[in-house]
């Protein structure tokens, strides 16, 4: 299970790295009259916060992966584990996706 753990916060310092540039971007945008929108990320997301900016969804990844690191695993039931995981990992998916593709859009 360290493994894992390891691997998702591995995953997160790259994430906020990215968020932070890609923040950054969006405040310069904003400063143009560019950049109208009201969140990056739909309803349906696995996300509860809602914001214009990639901090609140990086913030609310590591709350729940401080959560799940806090869990004592052997009194924890599987499915909870598997639960938060799955949580953990859409989440991390669909920031280092949406980040990407991002990125890949101020080059075009």
């Amino acid at each position: 299970m360290q493994a894992i753990i390891d691997k998702l916060q591995e995953n997160l310092q790259i994430i906020y790295r990215k968020a932070v540039d890609a923040d950054a971007k969006l405040d310069a945008f904003q400063k143009e009259g560019k950049g109208k929108f009201h969140t990056i990320f739909a309803e349906s997301s696995p996300f509860n916060a809602r914001a214009k900016r990639f901090e609140p969804y990086v913030a609310e990844v590591c709350e729940n992966m401080d959560a799940f690191v806090a869990l004592d695993l052997s009194q924890t039931e599987q499915a909870e584990i598997e639960q938060r995981l799955s949580i953990i990992v859409a989440q991390i998916e669909q920031l280092l996706s949406t980040l990407v593709q991002f990125k890949e859009s101020l080059k075009a």
